[in-house]
């Protein structure tokens, strides 16, 4: 046994590394603020002065989640600047459901050693993706976890908070029987059933196309679609009821969630032709269509339910925004979600 003395370094924590790690973020965050913040990254917490006089009766929106298994794929590949998007899509988008203006943003990263390159790639990506939804990151965590992950082993969580009025709060209690479901279009698989997707990948190589029109790991890491902003205006020119984020469980498991008692949804899946990664995976699982259905969003990452005479008003606004929409189905008397029209 030695008699030198124990240093962090010892049990496998690099407090330099973690120093770095903050200078090289400094300018990464600079973009990802609001007039609102005070003070900067740093602190012991992160400080956000309201608006006086800006709201009447505001409530505050919480949400939390994480990317998931997804960032396993992100490690073999070498590509870390994407999943933070995926972080920020999967919280804020959760948030915007509510009609919540999302404000701020915290972010927590686990790894096996702290590498301060691959930290500053994923908070890169996180900063990048609050931009997008106009919300501040005003602070986050590295925690080094050495022997609890392997060296290039990482995880991410995100935490973050909206605001509405009381009165313009979306859900259950406004979904009228004939409102018209209004698709907006995902980017890809999003963030949601990476498990099975892995399973089905297995040691095939990502860099190559196996039948898609692009390589395999760029169609698997393609970025949630962050769809704050363009809810928040569909929400300043057309009347809203719900809006539902299509995340695990897909349409059947996520729209009963704002549907009220003796209310269902009838989707027509006949309205939209399932992207390419979904058939790919459906034929090379092979996975049952109805298995499909509950873990994906099959093409659909965001559901707004409008009245049915602002069905077409809601699809040219949110196509001039450049998000592809169109009407998916509609709210009729029953229960659960009822999927029509799908031809194979």
């Amino acid at each position: 046994m030695s008699d030198e003395p124990l240093t962090y370094a010892d049990a496998g924590v690099d407090l330099d590394a973690a120093d770095r790690s903050v200078e090289l973020l400094s300018g990464v965050l600079e973009k990802a603020t609001r007039p609102e913040v005070l003070g900067g990254i740093g602190g012991f917490g992160g400080l956000f002065a309201l608006e006086p006089g800006r709201y009447e009766q505001p409530v505050l929106v919480s949400s939390t989640d994480g990317v998931g298994t997804k960032v396993d794929l992100a490690r073999r590949l070498g590509v870390l600047d994407t999943v933070g998007i995926d972080l920020v899509a999967m919280v804020v988008d959760d948030l915007v459901v509510t009609g919540a203006e999302p404000l701020f943003f915290n972010d927590y990263v686990s790894v096996g050693a702290l590498d301060p390159e691959r930290v500053a790639d994923l908070v890169r990506g996180i900063a990048e993706g609050c931009a997008t939804a106009g919300c501040a990151l005003v602070g986050g965590e590295t925690a080094e976890h050495p022997g609890l992950l392997g060296e290039e082993e990482f995880d991410l969580a995100g935490f973050g908070v909206g605001i509405v009025e009381r009165d313009a709060i979306l859900g259950t209690h406004r979904v009228r029987e004939g409102d018209a479901l209004v698709a907006m279009a995902s980017s890809g698989l999003h963030s949601n059933g990476y498990s099975l997707v892995r399973r089905i990948v297995g040691a095939l190589d990502l860099d190559a196309h196996h039948g898609l029109s692009r390589p395999l790991g760029e169609v698997l890491l393609t970025p949630t679609r962050i769809y704050a902003l363009d809810v928040l205006s569909l929400l300043g020119h057309t009347e809203v009821h719900a809006l539902c984020h299509v995340t695990g469980g897909g349409l059947p498991g996520n729209l009963p969630r704002v549907l009220p008692p003796g209310l269902g949804a009838v989707v027509d899946a006949a309205s939209w032709r399932w992207p390419e990664p979904f058939d790919w995976l459906a034929e090379h699982g092979p996975v049952a269509e109805d298995e499909m259905w509950r873990t994906f969003n099959c093409g659909v990452g965001m559901v707004a339910l409008v009245p049915a005479a602002a069905a077409d008003q809601a699809v040219d606004h949110l196509t001039g925004r450049g998000v592809e929409s169109w009407v998916l189905g509609h709210v009729e008397a029953g229960a659960g979600v009822t999927i029509v029209g799908r031809d194979g």
